[in-house]
């Protein structure tokens, strides 16, 4: 079977992880790159690739390309993978594709249409303590499930300028627990109520942001998910998932710097969580590249798929409307083309 040809759009943060983890497979090879910063071309021709540009359509004219991974900034989402679906080319993007469910529409009927593979980048599925959780629910261990707790708090708040243009809390961070909520339990969000509060961060609250939160979710069965978030946690970053159902409780706690325990006439001391989330999740990002490259190569469906970016989406809405409004939302009363507007 012939290597898979990938480029790479936006070699930021985040493409700068998915080019080095690609670097290291065999199995495909990384042909192109994008970024309009200079010092981010470097990174990548420092690192060997052949095409560096900087535009898009510079990079998906530089030669053949089988693969589009889409990491550069949230408004060009839509149109790179509607450009390359077009073109014929699987697409890996990260979350969101789009804040306009209006857009998120329109390109998966664009993907559909063209036959590629699209996948989007919820990469704490792909989380080795997560996995365990769902597969052990899966399997039926604690009998039926009754509600699902998701804790996610960030070690600190992101620039001002940033939340401005990512959505808000509901759409650029909370996005992934309600993407989780989803996947531990294999179950779809019928309601949302969130309560929220400007509690870190005054100049957060100024763009009309919140920056800690309280979600409660009810799926369509009656059972429930609480999601408790917050931009700023002292001790790291803090991430945990717990399961309650009618046989038992199934967690996965924080991953740590080291499991050492301190025990001494003063009381105990560890150690605090990892603090970033490239740490804290640095093997799922390269769990989910591998998982997604074997759906290509197998012909199989993506572990997570244009649908459920959409329907994350659509649950991030519903927190905003409920916020706003003070009760909670059915995701019914989510319109398929309703624009996103930030909180104030």
């Amino acid at each position: 079977m012939k290597r898979l040809k990938f480029a790479l759009a936006g070699l930021g943060r985040i493409g700068k992880i998915h080019l080095d983890n690609l670097l290291q497979m065999n199995s495909i090879k990384v042909v192109a790159a994008m970024d309009p910063v200079e010092e981010s071309r470097k990174y990548a021709e420092e690192k060997g690739v052949l095409n560096v540009t900087s535009t898009y359509e510079e990079m998906l004219s530089s030669t053949d390309i089988d693969v589009v991974v889409v990491c550069s900034p949230t408004d060009t989402h839509a149109d790179y993978v509607e450009i390359a679906a077009k073109m014929g080319k699987h697409i890996f993007c990260e979350k969101p594709l789009d804040l306009s469910l209006q857009r998120v529409v329109e390109v998966l009927e664009v993907v559909e249409g063209s036959g590629v593979k699209l996948m989007i980048g919820f990469n704490r599925r792909f989380d080795k303590e997560f996995k365990k959780v769902k597969a052990l629910v899966t399997e039926g261990a604690i009998g039926d499930h009754h509600l699902v707790k998701i804790t996610s708090r960030d070690p600190g708040a992101p620039p001002v300028s940033y939340i401005e243009k990512s959505g808000g809390l509901f759409l650029d961070m909370t996005i992934h627990d309600f993407d989780i909520a989803r996947f531990i339990v294999s179950k779809e969000v019928d309601e949302v109520y969130a309560r929220g509060a400007v509690l870190v961060n005054p100049a957060i609250g100024d763009v009309g942001d919140i920056d800690t939160a309280v979600i409660t979710l009810t799926y369509t069965d009656g059972t429930m998910a609480i999601i408790d978030n917050s931009r700023e946690a002292a001790y790291g970053y803090d991430q945990r998932v717990e399961v309650f159902g009618s046989k038992g409780m199934v967690k996965a706690e924080n991953n740590l710097h080291d499991s050492h325990q301190l025990f001494t006439s003063q009381g105990s001391q560890g150690s605090l969580p990892l603090h970033f989330f490239l740490e804290r999740y640095a093997e799922a990002y390269k769990t989910e590249m591998s998982d997604y490259i074997k759906s290509l190569k197998n012909g199989t469906e993506v572990p997570a798929s244009g649908n459920d970016g959409l329907q994350s989406l659509k649950i991030g809405l519903a927190a905003i409307k409920s916020l706003k409004e003070n009760r909670p939302v059915k995701l019914s009363e989510i319109n398929q083309f309703q624009k996103i507007q930030m909180l104030k």
